[in-house]
């Protein structure tokens, strides 16, 4: 496992290094697989203390269990959680399939939008107030100006695009040709000014590496990811109108790795289940140079 070992320092070495460099951060939690090992990570970076926020934008067409394991494990390590949401747009129907637009219109608004504006503090945020045990307006409105992704380089192409640490600029847009070079473990971290950074401490890991380290430091995942009995199970998690499950028989960890390493996925995209991938020519790299994760 020293391969994983590698991996967990080099993580952990980008979270302090942007700890130490960037005021008003934050790290964006899905709930999935990915950002779930970048939280666990953090907690080890920070001897169990997460020092900044961590940030999910919910579209209000999550899984039901995903929201459930977000406040659980909120409650039980103990996180500042902030939450938001495009509540105009789910105000007036603007989404798919309940109104009359398209996956990749929905995903804009409920996803992009609704991220720009929760970093930016336009939008109105809600934070879980561990005495009342329950979320309410967050009264901070300073806008996070570095966030960090769980975002791997092999799980979708224009994500191989990215460095470690990666600017954009103060509207989160994303100019793919005007990246900085990083050599070995050399890191730009000095900006100009109104330069909103993305912080990928995961990029160099596989989807093998990060289930092998679920196994290796027995990480709680939500059961959507195993089979349940019906030969099914969900490889990316996303909104229930626009993701599916697949074909598969693992019911535990063990089972997923036998069958990453057994090659039985290697023609089946880890992201096959996500249909606005296919809407948007089979990538993300629309939704992502406007903002998106």
């Amino acid at each position: 496992m020293d391969h994983l070992k590698e991996l967990e320092n080099t993580s952990v070495h980008i979270l302090r290094e942007a700890y130490a460099n960037f005021k008003n951060l934050a790290m964006l939690w899905s709930i999935g697989k990915d950002s779930t090992v970048m939280l666990w990570l953090a907690r080890k970076a920070f001897m169990g203390h997460v020092p900044f926020p961590l940030v999910h934008i919910d579209t209000a067409y999550k899984i039901p269990e995903m929201i459930e394991y977000r406040d659980r494990l909120t409650k039980e390590w103990n996180l500042t959680m902030v939450y938001g949401q495009n509540e105009k747009a789910l105000g007036e129907k603007q989404t798919f399939p309940d109104g009359n637009v398209d996956r990749i219109t929905c995903c804009k608004l409920l996803k992009t939008t609704a991220l720009r504006d929760t970093l930016s503090g336009k939008g109105k945020r809600y934070r879980f107030d561990h005495k009342k045990g329950k979320y309410r307006v967050d009264p901070d409105t300073d806008m996070y100006t570095g966030i960090i992704v769980g975002v791997r380089a092999d799980e979708e192409g224009s994500r191989s695009k990215e460095r470690y640490f990666s600017p954009r600029d103060n509207e989160n847009n994303w100019d793919v040709g005007d990246q900085p070079p990083e050599f070995w473990n050399q890191y730009k971290t000095d900006f100009a000014p109104g330069t909103h950074l993305r912080i990928h401490p995961l990029l160099d890991w596989t989807e093998l590496n990060i289930w092998e380290y679920i196994k290796k430091e027995n990480i709680p995942t939500v059961s959507l990811y195993y089979n349940q009995g019906d030969g099914k199970r969900y490889r990316s998690l996303g909104c229930y109108p626009c993701t599916s499950p697949i074909e598969s028989s693992a019911k535990n960890v063990d089972e997923i790795i036998e069958e990453l390493k057994s090659g039985k996925l290697k023609n089946v995209a880890e992201r096959s289940g996500r249909e606005q991938d296919k809407e948007d020519g089979g990538g993300l790299e629309t939704l992502r140079r406007d903002g998106y994760m």
